[in-house]
């Protein structure tokens, strides 16, 4: 899975996809997708990731508590 790093409008590649869904766990491990050679894995906040498309990530990956607040 890719999502785009908001700081630096990179995608990023997910290598910890149970960790996104995960509203208990705030980072990820994942790599930069862009150049010709394999980027190290790094940590990144779920909260700096967007889809590609510019949506955010849902909030139940996001907040525990998400279904204890009213939309």
């Amino acid at each position: 899975m890719f999502l785009t790093h908001k700081p630096h409008g990179e995608l990023v590649e997910v290598l910890t996809p149970e960790n996104l869904y995960d509203p208990c766990l705030s980072e990820i491990i994942g790599r930069y997708h862009c150049g010709e050679e394999l980027q190290d894995p790094e940590t990144f906040m779920k909260s700096e990731l967007n889809f590609p498309s510019g949506e955010p990530l849902p909030r139940c990956w996001l907040d525990r508590n998400y279904r204890l607040q009213a939309a």
